[in-house]
């Protein structure tokens, strides 16, 4: 990790930071300070201030917007290097951003895909009210990380087949998975024009 950001701005340092301990002085201190740590030794590391549109820029191989929603449009996406952007906020890459970057090359990982685990393990909770069951902690990060590498593959095998986006192979998925659940309860004839 090279770079993080807050709503009043970000940090970048040359250095690995350690995430966790930038979030514990976050809390503490109210600001983002680089830090790297080495076995139980942890420092304070020189690091550069830079703005939340500067680091949307940076050139990186992942890039994670987390926050908000339109966050990469028409009017900075040519500024975008990263190799890869998964979507963990709600919407943070515009429709016409989006199709910039699938020219460029850059592979968007769909918000519906990366930040559905709140929504699958709500599912579970329900699943399990419904069977009279409980599962640990443990398990249900299990069941999770089992259910989301499933679906991710499927995405992507969908996305090779059909030489398509990410994000359009998520819609197909989706679209695919209801049509099956439709028809299995007998209500294709209720959608018959």
């Amino acid at each position: 990790m090279v770079a993080v950001s807050d709503s009043r701005g970000g940090i970048k340092a040359h250095q690995v930071q350690d995430i966790h301990i930038v979030q514990q002085h976050k809390v503490a201190n109210r600001s983002l300070q680089a830090v790297y740590c080495h076995d139980t030794v942890c420092d304070l590391v020189d690091h550069k201030t830079l703005t939340n549109e500067e680091l949307l820029t940076l050139p990186v191989d992942i890039l994670v917007p987390a926050a908000l929603e339109n966050q990469i449009t028409t009017s900075n996406v040519a500024n975008v290097q990263a190799r890869y952007i998964f979507e963990v906020a709600n919407g943070p890459v515009s429709a016409d951003a989006d199709l910039i970057l699938e020219d460029k090359g850059i592979l968007v990982f769909p918000d519906i895909l990366v930040n559905a685990g709140g929504v699958t393990v709500s599912y579970f909770e329900w699943v399990q009210n419904r069977s009279g069951l409980y599962w640990s902690e443990a398990e249900v990060h299990q069941r999770l990380e089992t259910k989301m590498e499933e679906e991710a593959e499927q995405i992507w095998q969908i996305a090779q087949e059909k030489s398509i986006s990410m994000r359009t192979a998520a819609y197909v998925h989706a679209l695919t998975r209801l049509g099956e659940a439709l028809d299995a309860r007998g209500t294709q004839d209720y959608y018959a024009g």
